[in-house]
């Protein structure tokens, strides 16, 4: 397939927190993975000398050019900031369980057979994230991933147990070199690795302080890995952690304090974080993962995303299987959506806020909020935010291509979105309507092709 590609048609990208740029008669030109330039609202009869401004001819071979049918459209490549690729089994069981219940009788057991590398390479290629193998396996079908080992050395089945505080830590720095060893991208240039470690103590409650104290000193000898953790899901789990730390004031005070919240670290749940907490993690530059799916499915409460917004704090959308039963991340958008519907219809008296004006706070989360979640909002908390996330030239070409109306619930009528004689602002009203569909409704039937750096690695054409 040509590296090089000039795509004309329908876009949709993230400005901001607030802003969503909808782009109609598109050209984007990517080379080498890489976003190079975008010209906006270009006539049909004006691509050939548009693109002649730039240097490419339509009909070069070392060019591929795609029209996007009317209708179609890209939007860039959702980011799933948590998930467990050994639980993929057990997605839609342990309903009747909260969270610590469903570990040890559901999770723990399950991912201790992952031993086996026949079924560790089955699990992550339906699931496609977590550790060992698997790391190899998310490489060669093309995906981009940050893959952890588990640090778990008590509360723990004693076959599921670390032997020790050397082993955890000699096994981790192993796998962190391991996957920086490894050819790191299927592309030439300068592109950003596609597989990258990160430190993952499974959550405070799973390590002594001994292993959370050697964790915190290899995290500050390694200053570009990423860390990612569990915290504050379940009340109980909050009330267990504080009794097994008894020095620190609350829960996120213990990563603290072990060294392991920065910029790079995602924290997933942070359901029941106090003011004091959020600001701890905006003051460090760490960022949460909602999974209100699974936050809603192991009864742990509602995050307070809204508030977490309105204090400036990196947030990103996970799936948490197989705590959450839905896969991907369009149903966390749809849930983070409910989630703040039921939080404005049911506020709390002061918000913790007193008369002061907040934007998200017990509000419901817009369209363009909800979308930045999915994508800039997840690049950021990834620490990527430079390389994928919207379609700013420069960055790297993650993306989906949608084709409307394949899926049951996605009404497209097709006659009229192909209608001749529509302004381009009439146009750009129907499509902002199907990207609204697309959010709520669609599946991946819907989506023709999946994007990484450039080159198709899934969708429904691939």
């Amino acid at each position: 397939m040509s590296r090089n590609t000039l795509y004309y048609g329908s876009f949709v990208h993230s400005i901001s927190l607030t802003e969503l740029e909808y782009l109609v008669d598109a050209l984007v030109y990517v080379a080498d993975g890489t976003i190079t330039w975008i010209e906006k609202d270009v006539e049909s009869s004006l691509v050939q000398e548009m693109a002649g401004r730039h240097g490419l001819i339509l009909d070069d071979m070392g060019l591929e050019f795609v029209q996007l049918d009317e209708g179609d459209f890209v939007c860039p490549g959702l980011i799933d900031t948590h998930t467990h690729a050994p639980q993929y089994p057990n997605l839609g069981l342990g309903q009747e369980y909260e969270l610590l219940d469903w570990l040890q009788q559901l999770t723990f057991p399950r991912e201790a057979k992952f031993t086996d590398l026949g079924i560790c390479g089955k699990g992550v290629r339906r699931g496609c994230q977590a550790e060992s193998e698997r790391r190899y396996v998310v490489l060669r079908r093309g995906q981009r991933s940050l893959v952890g080992k588990c640090n778990m050395n008590r509360n723990c089945p004693d076959y599921y147990c670390e032997s020790s505080v050397d082993s955890s830590i000699a096994d981790t720095q192993d796998l962190i070199t391991y996957i920086r060893s490894l050819s790191t991208s299927p592309q030439k240039g300068s592109l950003r690795p596609l597989v990258q470690p990160v430190i993952t103590p499974r959550f405070a409650l799973s390590c002594t302080s001994e292993l959370m104290d050697a964790l915190g000193t290899l995290i500050a000898s390694d200053p570009d890995v990423h860390i990612q953790t569990h915290l504050s899901e379940n009340r109980t789990e909050i009330t267990e952690t504080l009794r097994s730390f008894p020095d620190c004031g609350s829960y996120t005070e213990v990563y603290e304090r072990y060294g392991m919240l920065r910029e790079g670290t995602i924290l997933a749940h942070c359901v029941w974080l106090s003011e004091g907490e959020m600001e701890v993690i905006k003051r460090t530059g760490a960022g949460v993962s909602h999974c209100p799916t699974s936050n809603f499915n192991l009864m742990s409460g509602g995050a307070k995303v809204g508030a977490m917004l309105d204090k400036g704090l990196n947030v990103g959308l996970g799936s948490d299987c197989s705590g959450g039963f839905a896969l991907g991340v369009l149903p966390q958008l749809r849930n983070a959506s409910m989630l703040s519907k039921m939080l404005a219809v049911q506020p709390e008296p002061t918000n913790g806020h007193g008369s002061t004006p907040t934007q998200f706070t017990n509000k419901p989360l817009p369209i363009p909020t909800l979308f930045y979640l999915a994508t800039m909002g997840g690049a950021s908390l990834c620490k990527m935010a430079d390389t994928v996330g919207n379609f700013l030239p420069g960055k790297e070409f993650d993306a989906l291509h949608v084709t409307p109306g394949r899926s049951p619930n996605f009404f497209l009528d097709v006659g009229e979105a192909r209608k001749t004689g529509l302004t381009r602002e009439q146009r750009r009203t129907k499509l902002k309507e199907t990207f609204e569909r697309f959010l709520f409704v669609s599946d991946d039937r819907d989506i023709a092709g999946v994007f990484v750096q450039g080159r198709r690695v899934g969708g429904s054409r691939a």
